[in-house]
């Protein structure tokens, strides 16, 4: 299949799920027990994936230390609570403190 046939497959597969989204989303109830469900299911996924990023990491994450590792999620959740849940700027602080540990190395 060429590349262009296989993009437009996909976008119009894509589009086709996301239409059907919005015209069932007006009849859905978001404080259902379902969407509940949904949204733990959700947030434990992504504690999930951030927990082995910090314990298990590949790539250029596993070039730091565990303790430089856990340090940049300590500064990036400190930052996000006193910044009244800001995530930009938790997510900004955590990436500031991994970049400098790499350069400086373990403190």
């Amino acid at each position: 299949m060429a590349p262009m046939a296989a993009l437009g497959v996909a976008a119009a597969v894509t589009y086709f799920w996301r239409g059907v989204g919005v015209a069932v989303s007006g009849k859905m109830d978001k404080d259902s027990a379902i969407f509940r469900w949904v949204t733990c299911v959700a947030y434990a996924l992504l504690a999930g994936l951030i927990a082995r990023m910090i314990l298990l990491p590949i790539g250029p994450l596993a070039e730091l230390g565990l303790e430089q590792r856990a340090g940049a999620t300590i500064i990036s959740l400190a930052v996000f609570f006193l910044t009244r849940k800001n995530l930009l700027a938790g997510v900004t602080a955590g990436a500031v403190a991994l970049v400098l540990m790499a350069k400086l190395g373990p403190l």
